[in-house]
Protein backbone atom coordinates (compact mmCIF):
# COMPACT_ATOMS: atom_id res chain seq x y z
CA UNK A 1 0.00 0.00 0.00
CA UNK A 2 0.90 3.60 -0.98
CA UNK A 3 2.54 5.39 1.85
CA UNK A 4 1.97 9.07 0.72
CA UNK A 5 0.30 10.40 -2.04
CA UNK A 6 0.88 13.80 -3.47
CA UNK A 7 -2.46 15.11 -5.43
CA UNK A 8 -1.71 17.52 -8.05
CA UNK A 9 -5.29 19.67 -8.08
CA UNK A 10 -7.22 20.89 -5.87
CA UNK A 11 -10.84 20.82 -7.48
CA UNK A 12 -13.11 18.18 -7.12
CA UNK A 13 -11.31 15.47 -8.25
CA UNK A 14 -8.05 16.14 -5.94
CA UNK A 15 -9.69 16.78 -2.88
CA UNK A 16 -12.55 13.79 -2.92
CA UNK A 17 -9.92 11.73 -3.42
CA UNK A 18 -7.50 12.98 -0.79
CA UNK A 19 -10.86 12.34 1.38
CA UNK A 20 -10.99 8.75 0.22
CA UNK A 21 -7.20 8.04 1.01
CA UNK A 22 -7.70 9.18 4.44
CA UNK A 23 -10.02 6.50 5.06
CA UNK A 24 -8.50 4.08 3.24
CA UNK A 25 -5.46 5.11 5.39
CA UNK A 26 -2.79 6.37 3.29
CA UNK A 27 -1.42 10.08 3.71
CA UNK A 28 -2.22 12.50 1.59
CA UNK A 29 -1.00 16.37 -0.15
CA UNK A 30 -2.91 18.52 -2.24
CA UNK A 31 -1.05 21.07 -4.34
CA UNK A 32 -3.05 23.42 -5.91
CA UNK A 33 -1.67 26.06 -8.80
CA UNK A 34 -3.68 28.61 -7.92
CA UNK A 35 -3.48 30.94 -4.96
CA UNK A 36 -6.83 30.74 -3.56
CA UNK A 37 -9.95 28.44 -3.55
CA UNK A 38 -12.83 28.49 -6.39
CA UNK A 39 -13.74 32.03 -7.06
CA UNK A 40 -16.54 31.50 -9.77
CA UNK A 41 -19.28 33.80 -8.77
CA UNK A 42 -22.17 32.29 -11.48
CA UNK A 43 -21.00 28.91 -11.66
CA UNK A 44 -23.25 25.98 -10.27
CA UNK A 45 -23.65 22.00 -11.04
CA UNK A 46 -25.59 19.64 -10.26
CA UNK A 47 -24.90 16.60 -8.23
CA UNK A 48 -26.21 13.73 -8.97
CA UNK A 49 -27.45 10.70 -6.87
CA UNK A 50 -24.28 8.50 -8.20
CA UNK A 51 -21.72 11.30 -6.93
CA UNK A 52 -24.10 11.83 -3.81
CA UNK A 53 -23.51 7.89 -2.62
CA UNK A 54 -20.16 7.80 -3.97
CA UNK A 55 -19.37 10.91 -1.71
CA UNK A 56 -21.95 8.82 1.43
CA UNK A 57 -18.95 6.12 1.15
CA UNK A 58 -15.98 8.25 2.09
CA UNK A 59 -18.60 10.02 5.11
CA UNK A 60 -18.15 13.30 3.04
CA UNK A 61 -22.15 13.82 2.01
CA UNK A 62 -22.94 16.02 4.41
CA UNK A 63 -21.48 19.34 3.98
CA UNK A 64 -21.98 19.06 0.35
CA UNK A 65 -26.54 18.27 1.14
CA UNK A 66 -26.00 21.33 3.63
CA UNK A 67 -24.93 23.04 1.36
CA UNK A 68 -27.51 22.84 -1.73
CA UNK A 69 -30.94 22.14 -2.45
CA UNK A 70 -33.01 19.52 -4.13
CA UNK A 71 -34.72 19.47 -7.59
CA UNK A 72 -36.44 15.80 -8.04
CA UNK A 73 -39.02 16.87 -11.48
CA UNK A 74 -38.12 18.44 -14.86
CA UNK A 75 -40.66 20.47 -16.86
CA UNK A 76 -39.95 20.89 -20.53
CA UNK A 77 -41.32 23.71 -22.32
CA UNK A 78 -41.06 24.98 -26.28
CA UNK A 79 -40.11 27.77 -28.08
CA UNK A 80 -43.75 28.82 -27.80
CA UNK A 81 -44.07 27.96 -24.22
CA UNK A 82 -46.14 25.02 -24.78
CA UNK A 83 -45.68 22.32 -22.40
CA UNK A 84 -43.85 19.33 -23.73
CA UNK A 85 -44.08 17.46 -20.43
CA UNK A 86 -42.79 16.52 -17.04
CA UNK A 87 -41.48 14.08 -15.09
CA UNK A 88 -38.97 13.03 -12.47
CA UNK A 89 -34.96 13.87 -12.91
CA UNK A 90 -33.20 10.47 -12.85
CA UNK A 91 -32.11 9.74 -9.19
CA UNK A 92 -34.54 12.07 -7.85
CA UNK A 93 -37.46 9.91 -7.23
CA UNK A 94 -36.86 9.70 -3.33
CA UNK A 95 -34.96 6.93 -2.68
CA UNK A 96 -31.76 7.73 -0.98
CA UNK A 97 -30.08 10.69 -2.01
CA UNK A 98 -31.93 13.00 -5.00
CA UNK A 99 -29.79 15.47 -7.32
CA UNK A 100 -28.50 18.73 -5.48
CA UNK A 101 -27.86 21.80 -6.64
CA UNK A 102 -24.89 24.35 -5.52
CA UNK A 103 -22.08 26.39 -7.10
CA UNK A 104 -19.22 25.39 -8.46
CA UNK A 105 -17.04 27.41 -5.72
CA UNK A 106 -19.13 25.88 -2.67
CA UNK A 107 -18.79 22.57 -3.63
CA UNK A 108 -14.95 23.79 -3.59
CA UNK A 109 -15.34 25.37 -0.38
CA UNK A 110 -17.06 23.10 1.38
CA UNK A 111 -14.82 20.13 0.31
CA UNK A 112 -11.85 22.12 0.84
CA UNK A 113 -13.03 22.43 4.39
CA UNK A 114 -13.80 18.70 5.23
CA UNK A 115 -10.14 18.50 4.07
CA UNK A 116 -8.73 20.63 6.17
CA UNK A 117 -11.13 19.47 9.42
CA UNK A 118 -9.43 15.78 8.81
CA UNK A 119 -6.10 17.01 9.02
CA UNK A 120 -4.96 17.16 4.94
CA UNK A 121 -2.83 19.08 4.14
CA UNK A 122 -3.64 21.63 1.16
CA UNK A 123 -0.98 23.27 -0.56
CA UNK A 124 -1.89 26.88 -2.83
CA UNK A 125 -0.20 28.38 -5.47
CA UNK A 126 2.00 25.12 -6.81
CA UNK A 127 1.62 24.62 -9.99
CA UNK A 128 3.64 21.11 -11.51
CA UNK A 129 5.93 21.53 -13.91
CA UNK A 130 7.60 18.03 -13.53
CA UNK A 131 8.21 15.10 -11.78
CA UNK A 132 10.84 12.82 -11.78
CA UNK A 133 11.15 8.83 -9.87
CA UNK A 134 14.06 8.36 -7.55
CA UNK A 135 14.81 4.73 -5.71
CA UNK A 136 13.55 4.43 -2.21
CA UNK A 137 14.06 2.20 1.00
CA UNK A 138 10.28 0.70 0.13
CA UNK A 139 10.81 0.96 -3.56
CA UNK A 140 10.39 3.37 -6.25
CA UNK A 141 8.88 7.08 -5.32
CA UNK A 142 7.82 9.72 -7.30
CA UNK A 143 9.26 13.70 -6.99
CA UNK A 144 7.07 16.45 -7.68
CA UNK A 145 8.68 20.13 -9.30
CA UNK A 146 6.41 23.14 -8.81
CA UNK A 147 7.11 26.48 -10.73
CA UNK A 148 8.06 28.08 -7.04
CA UNK A 149 11.10 25.74 -7.37
CA UNK A 150 9.80 23.73 -4.17
CA UNK A 151 9.59 19.77 -4.50
CA UNK A 152 7.85 17.41 -2.69
CA UNK A 153 8.19 13.51 -2.55
CA UNK A 154 5.95 10.74 -2.25
CA UNK A 155 5.01 6.94 -3.22
CA UNK A 156 2.63 7.69 -5.76
CA UNK A 157 1.56 11.37 -7.60
CA UNK A 158 -1.59 11.91 -8.72
CA UNK A 159 -2.99 14.16 -11.14
CA UNK A 160 -6.08 15.39 -10.96
CA UNK A 161 -4.82 18.93 -12.69
CA UNK A 162 -7.98 18.81 -15.19
CA UNK A 163 -8.11 19.27 -18.54
CA UNK A 164 -5.58 21.33 -19.46
CA UNK A 165 -3.48 18.58 -17.17
CA UNK A 166 0.74 18.66 -16.97
CA UNK A 167 0.29 14.96 -15.29
CA UNK A 168 -1.19 14.06 -18.87
CA UNK A 169 1.78 14.91 -20.46
CA UNK A 170 4.66 13.59 -18.23
CA UNK A 171 2.88 10.13 -18.03
CA UNK A 172 2.57 10.22 -22.08
CA UNK A 173 3.79 13.34 -24.32
CA UNK A 174 1.48 12.33 -27.27
CA UNK A 175 -1.43 12.35 -25.60
CA UNK A 176 -4.44 13.57 -27.18
CA UNK A 177 -5.62 17.30 -26.42
CA UNK A 178 -9.26 18.58 -25.59
CA UNK A 179 -11.87 19.31 -27.97
CA UNK A 180 -13.86 22.13 -28.67
CA UNK A 181 -17.64 21.12 -29.10
CA UNK A 182 -18.47 23.99 -30.68
CA UNK A 183 -20.77 25.28 -28.01
CA UNK A 184 -20.43 28.01 -25.11
CA UNK A 185 -22.14 27.43 -21.41
CA UNK A 186 -23.14 30.47 -20.00
CA UNK A 187 -24.80 30.19 -16.18
CA UNK A 188 -26.39 33.13 -14.24
CA UNK A 189 -28.92 34.10 -11.65
CA UNK A 190 -31.48 36.25 -11.60
CA UNK A 191 -34.19 37.74 -9.27
CA UNK A 192 -37.36 37.40 -11.13
CA UNK A 193 -40.37 36.90 -8.74
CA UNK A 194 -43.06 37.47 -11.63
CA UNK A 195 -41.74 34.20 -13.41
CA UNK A 196 -43.72 31.17 -12.60
CA UNK A 197 -41.36 28.23 -12.00
CA UNK A 198 -42.90 25.22 -10.35
CA UNK A 199 -41.02 24.79 -7.01
CA UNK A 200 -38.36 21.67 -6.79
CA UNK A 201 -38.40 20.98 -10.83
CA UNK A 202 -35.69 22.19 -13.49
CA UNK A 203 -37.54 23.95 -15.91
CA UNK A 204 -35.80 23.42 -19.74
CA UNK A 205 -36.56 25.91 -22.17
CA UNK A 206 -35.55 24.27 -25.95
CA UNK A 207 -35.43 27.52 -27.83
CA UNK A 208 -35.42 28.31 -31.49
CA UNK A 209 -31.81 29.46 -31.08
CA UNK A 210 -30.53 27.77 -27.98
CA UNK A 211 -31.38 25.90 -24.73
CA UNK A 212 -31.76 26.86 -21.32
CA UNK A 213 -32.21 25.19 -18.11
CA UNK A 214 -32.97 26.80 -14.63
CA UNK A 215 -34.74 26.50 -11.35
CA UNK A 216 -35.52 28.40 -8.01
CA UNK A 217 -33.21 28.37 -5.18
CA UNK A 218 -35.09 28.68 -1.99
CA UNK A 219 -34.05 32.58 -1.25
CA UNK A 220 -36.25 33.11 -4.63
CA UNK A 221 -33.28 33.44 -7.07
CA UNK A 222 -33.47 31.72 -10.37
CA UNK A 223 -30.42 29.92 -11.35
CA UNK A 224 -30.24 29.45 -14.80
CA UNK A 225 -27.65 27.74 -17.46
CA UNK A 226 -27.76 28.11 -21.22
CA UNK A 227 -26.00 26.01 -24.07
CA UNK A 228 -25.19 27.78 -27.11
CA UNK A 229 -23.77 27.13 -30.18
CA UNK A 230 -20.50 29.94 -30.74
CA UNK A 231 -16.72 29.80 -31.65
CA UNK A 232 -13.93 28.98 -29.18
CA UNK A 233 -13.48 31.48 -26.60
CA UNK A 234 -9.98 32.71 -26.53
CA UNK A 235 -8.10 31.52 -22.86
CA UNK A 236 -8.88 34.19 -20.69
CA UNK A 237 -10.93 35.86 -22.47
CA UNK A 238 -14.16 36.56 -24.13
CA UNK A 239 -17.31 38.58 -23.61
CA UNK A 240 -18.09 40.65 -20.61
CA UNK A 241 -21.48 40.00 -18.46
CA UNK A 242 -23.24 42.54 -19.96
CA UNK A 243 -22.01 40.67 -23.38
CA UNK A 244 -23.10 37.71 -22.30
CA UNK A 245 -26.42 38.97 -21.66
CA UNK A 246 -27.07 40.82 -25.01
CA UNK A 247 -26.35 37.93 -26.93
CA UNK A 248 -28.24 35.32 -25.27
CA UNK A 249 -30.93 37.96 -24.44
CA UNK A 250 -30.89 38.42 -28.24
CA UNK A 251 -31.08 34.54 -28.95
CA UNK A 252 -34.19 34.11 -26.64
CA UNK A 253 -35.70 37.21 -27.99
CA UNK A 254 -38.56 35.88 -30.56
CA UNK A 255 -39.31 32.76 -28.05
CA UNK A 256 -42.80 33.06 -25.70
CA UNK A 257 -40.80 31.64 -22.56
CA UNK A 258 -38.61 33.66 -19.66
CA UNK A 259 -35.88 32.47 -21.11
CA UNK A 260 -35.15 36.30 -22.62
CA UNK A 261 -35.88 38.14 -19.03
CA UNK A 262 -34.05 35.70 -16.78
CA UNK A 263 -30.94 36.21 -18.84
CA UNK A 264 -31.75 40.20 -18.92
CA UNK A 265 -31.91 40.66 -14.86
CA UNK A 266 -28.83 38.15 -14.17
CA UNK A 267 -26.56 41.48 -14.02
CA UNK A 268 -23.35 40.74 -13.00
CA UNK A 269 -23.56 37.25 -11.99
CA UNK A 270 -23.25 35.99 -15.54
CA UNK A 271 -20.79 33.86 -16.21
CA UNK A 272 -19.65 31.83 -19.19
CA UNK A 273 -17.09 29.13 -20.69
CA UNK A 274 -16.31 26.69 -23.84
CA UNK A 275 -17.49 23.61 -23.85
CA UNK A 276 -14.69 21.22 -24.32
CA UNK A 277 -14.45 16.86 -24.24
CA UNK A 278 -11.58 14.49 -24.37
CA UNK A 279 -12.99 11.45 -25.53
CA UNK A 280 -9.99 9.16 -24.99
CA UNK A 281 -7.12 8.94 -23.40
CA UNK A 282 -4.92 6.44 -24.35
CA UNK A 283 -2.58 6.35 -21.37
CA UNK A 284 -3.95 6.79 -17.27
CA UNK A 285 -0.90 6.10 -16.01
CA UNK A 286 3.05 4.97 -15.98
CA UNK A 287 4.91 4.11 -13.14
CA UNK A 288 4.13 5.92 -10.20
CA UNK A 289 1.73 8.66 -12.05
CA UNK A 290 -1.83 8.59 -12.33
CA UNK A 291 -4.44 10.61 -14.07
CA UNK A 292 -8.24 11.29 -13.41
CA UNK A 293 -11.22 13.44 -13.38
CA UNK A 294 -11.40 16.13 -16.30
CA UNK A 295 -7.25 15.01 -16.96
CA UNK A 296 -8.10 11.44 -18.21
CA UNK A 297 -12.20 11.71 -19.64
CA UNK A 298 -13.74 15.25 -20.08
CA UNK A 299 -17.74 15.01 -20.94
CA UNK A 300 -18.87 18.15 -22.15
CA UNK A 301 -22.01 19.28 -19.87
CA UNK A 302 -25.16 18.43 -21.06
CA UNK A 303 -25.31 15.53 -19.00
CA UNK A 304 -24.18 17.46 -16.05
CA UNK A 305 -21.67 14.44 -14.88
CA UNK A 306 -19.10 15.74 -14.82
CA UNK A 307 -18.84 16.43 -10.69
CA UNK A 308 -20.05 13.30 -10.13
CA UNK A 309 -17.65 11.31 -12.34
CA UNK A 310 -14.51 13.22 -10.82
CA UNK A 311 -16.53 12.35 -7.11
CA UNK A 312 -16.65 8.31 -8.06
CA UNK A 313 -12.57 8.37 -9.73
CA UNK A 314 -11.66 9.44 -6.58
CA UNK A 315 -13.07 6.68 -4.54
CA UNK A 316 -12.52 4.14 -6.88
CA UNK A 317 -8.90 4.93 -7.15
CA UNK A 318 -8.34 5.34 -3.30
CA UNK A 319 -9.94 1.99 -2.78
CA UNK A 320 -7.77 0.10 -5.31
CA UNK A 321 -4.63 1.72 -4.02
CA UNK A 322 -5.74 0.47 -0.23
CA UNK A 323 -6.20 -2.84 -1.70
CA UNK A 324 -3.05 -3.62 -3.53
CA UNK A 325 0.40 -2.46 -2.92
CA UNK A 326 2.00 -2.30 -6.47
CA UNK A 327 1.02 1.28 -7.46
CA UNK A 328 1.27 0.04 -11.72
CA UNK A 329 -1.21 -3.31 -10.44
CA UNK A 330 -3.69 -0.46 -8.23
CA UNK A 331 -3.93 1.55 -11.73
CA UNK A 332 -4.69 -1.11 -13.79
CA UNK A 333 -7.34 -2.41 -11.39
CA UNK A 334 -8.85 1.63 -11.28
CA UNK A 335 -8.77 2.04 -15.09
CA UNK A 336 -10.45 -1.33 -15.94
CA UNK A 337 -13.20 -0.31 -13.63
CA UNK A 338 -13.56 3.09 -14.51
CA UNK A 339 -12.23 3.39 -18.56
CA UNK A 340 -15.80 1.86 -20.18
CA UNK A 341 -18.20 4.11 -17.53
CA UNK A 342 -16.70 7.36 -18.16
CA UNK A 343 -16.27 6.86 -22.23
CA UNK A 344 -19.76 6.20 -22.08
CA UNK A 345 -20.58 9.27 -20.30
CA UNK A 346 -18.33 11.25 -22.54
CA UNK A 347 -20.15 9.83 -25.78
CA UNK A 348 -23.26 10.83 -24.36
CA UNK A 349 -22.70 14.15 -23.75
CA UNK A 350 -21.18 14.22 -27.14
CA UNK A 351 -24.12 13.43 -28.69
CA UNK A 352 -26.10 15.52 -26.66
CA UNK A 353 -24.02 18.61 -27.69
CA UNK A 354 -24.25 17.91 -30.82
CA UNK A 355 -27.68 19.20 -31.14
CA UNK A 356 -27.54 22.64 -29.63
CA UNK A 357 -28.19 24.96 -32.24
CA UNK A 358 -29.72 22.52 -34.61
CA UNK A 359 -33.91 23.20 -35.03
CA UNK A 360 -36.07 23.26 -32.63
CA UNK A 361 -37.80 19.88 -33.01
CA UNK A 362 -34.38 18.56 -32.53
CA UNK A 363 -33.81 20.44 -29.65
CA UNK A 364 -36.46 19.40 -27.63
CA UNK A 365 -35.67 15.58 -28.08
CA UNK A 366 -32.58 16.42 -26.66
CA UNK A 367 -34.26 17.90 -23.55
CA UNK A 368 -35.95 14.61 -23.42
CA UNK A 369 -33.14 12.48 -24.04
CA UNK A 370 -31.15 14.42 -21.22
CA UNK A 371 -29.92 12.92 -18.29
CA UNK A 372 -31.46 15.52 -16.61
CA UNK A 373 -34.71 15.08 -17.71
CA UNK A 374 -35.32 10.68 -17.42
CA UNK A 375 -36.93 8.95 -15.19
CA UNK A 376 -38.71 5.81 -14.92
CA UNK A 377 -37.01 3.60 -17.14
CA UNK A 378 -34.07 5.79 -17.66
CA UNK A 379 -30.10 5.28 -17.45
CA UNK A 380 -30.03 3.30 -14.17
CA UNK A 381 -26.42 2.86 -15.85
CA UNK A 382 -25.68 6.36 -15.28
CA UNK A 383 -27.02 7.50 -12.12
CA UNK A 384 -27.85 4.00 -10.41
CA UNK A 385 -24.06 3.64 -10.05
CA UNK A 386 -22.73 2.55 -6.84
CA UNK A 387 -19.55 1.81 -5.21
CA UNK A 388 -18.40 -0.64 -2.61
CA UNK A 389 -16.21 0.02 -0.12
Amino acid sequence: MARKALIVGGGIAGTVTALALHKAGIAAEIFEAYPTGADDVGAFLVVFTNGLEALRVIDAHGPVVDHSFPARRVALIGADGAPRGERPISGGDGAGLGPRTLRRATLHRVLHDEAVRRGIPVHHGKRLTGAETVPGAGGERVVAAFADGTTAEGDVLIGADGLHSVTRTLIDPGAPRPRYTGQHTVCGRSRADDVDLAPGTYTMVAGARGFLGCTRAPDGEVWWFANVPGAELPRGGGPTAAGWRARLTALFADDATPAAALVAAAGDTVVASGSYDLARTPRWHRGPLVILGDAAHAAAPNAAQGASMAVEDGVVLARALRDHDAAPTAYAVFEAARRERVERVVATSAGLAGRVGTPEGDRRRAAEESPRAEGDGGPDWLTGYRITW
